[in-house]
C-alpha cells in the first residue's frame, strides 16, 4: 500500500500536507501561483495517482498559491509559442497519455475532494470544477481562452465535457467560443462553486469542511465519492481520447498552414 511518506516530498509542483486523514495539495511553481507548462501537466497525473492510492487519505483540498489557483492567464502570442513545439505524433502521444492520466487520476481518488479556489483558476479551470464540494475567493475568474479563443487549440481536453456537464451545452459552447470571463458571483450562480468568501477565508473554510466530513466512516466517504464521479469518469471514457486526439490534429495543421505561409 502507498503511503504518505513515500510522496509527500517528490513533487515539484505542489506542497503536500496531512493532519488527521486530510490531505492538502497546495499547487505551486517556485513558490508562486502554478505557471501551467508540459512538465506541470505530467506531474499532477502523477500527483492524483499516489493520492488515489494511498488510503489513509480521508479527504482531499485543492488548492494554490498567491492570488491565482494555476496560471497564467491566456495570452495568443505566448500560447502559439509555446505549442511550437507539439506538431509531431510523437508529441503528441506524450500529450495524449499525460492529459488522459491527469484527468482520469483525479477521478480515481476515492475520498471527497473539495476544491479551495483562492483565486482565478486562468488554466484548466476543469480540474477544481471536477471536485465535490467548490469554495471560492470572491475574487476568482472563471474562463477558458487559452484554447479556442487565444491558443488557437481545441477544447478537447475534457474542460468541453465539464463545463457542458455543469453549465449546460449552450452556455459552456459560449464562453469557448467568444472566451466569455465569468466573475465569482456568475459562476455561482451557475451552480459551478457553492460557497463564495474573502480570498483569506477560502483555505480554512476548506479545511472547516473537511473535519466535518471526516467524522464519517471511511467506508460512507470512500463509496460516496465513488457514486459522485462515477457518470463522470463514464464520460471521459467515451470523450476524452477523441478530444484529445483532435486538439493534437488540429495544432498540427495549424502550424502547418503558417510554414505554408512563410
Amino acid at each position: 500500500m502507498t503511503k504518505f511518506s513515500d510522496y509527500a516530498n517528490i513533487f515539484r509542483f505542489a506542497k503536500l500536507t496531512r493532519d488527521e486523514g486530510i490531505l492538502e495539495i497546495r499547487f505551486h511553481t517556485n513558490e508562486g501561483v502554478l505557471q501551467w507548462d508540459l512538465e506541470a501537466h505530467a506531474e499532477l497525473g502523477k500527483i492524483f495517482r499516489a493520492v488515489s492510492e494511498d488510503r489513509e487519505n480521508r479527504v482531499v483540498i485543492l488548492t494554490g498559491t498567491g492570488d491565482a489557483f494555476t496560471g497564467p492567464r491566456a495570452n495568443p502570442v505566448v500560447a502559439v509559442a509555446s505549442h511550437s513545439s507539439l506538431t509531431s505524433p510523437q508529441a503528441w502521444d506524450r500529450i495524449v497519455g499525460d492529459g488522459r492520466r491527469l484527468e482520469e487520476d483525479l477521478l480515481n481518488i476515492e475520498v471527497p475532494v473539495i476544491a479551495a479556489l483562492n483565486g482565478p483558476p486562468f488554466r484548466h479551470m476543469e480540474i477544481p470544477l471536477m471536485s465535490d464540494i467548490v469554495i471560492s475567493s470572491d475574487t476568482a475568474l472563471f474562463e477558458d481562452r487559452a484554447h479556442f479563443t487565444d491558443g488557437n487549440l481545441v477544447p478537447g481536453d475534457s474542460i468541453h465535457l465539464v463545463c457542458a456537464t455543469l453549465m449546460g451545452w449552450n452556455r459552456a459552447r459560449y464562453l469557448q467560443l467568444m472566451g466569455q470571463t465569468l466573475n465569482a458571483k456568475q459562476a455561482y450562480d451557475l451552480g459551478l462553486v457553492s460557497e463564495l468568501l474573502p480570498p483569506k477565508d477560502v483555505l480554512p473554510r476548506a479545511w472547516e469542511i473537511a473535519r466535518t466530513l471526516t467524522k464519517k466512516s471511511t467506508l460512507l466517504l470512500r463509496y460516496t465519492r465513488a457514486i459522485f464521479v462515477h457518470e463522470m469518469k463514464k464520460k471521459m471514457a467515451d470523450h476524452l481520447p477523441l478530444g484529445l486526439a483532435l486538439e493534437g490534429l488540429a495544432v498540427t495543421q495549424y502550424f502547418s498552414d503558417l510554414k505554408q505561409e512563410d
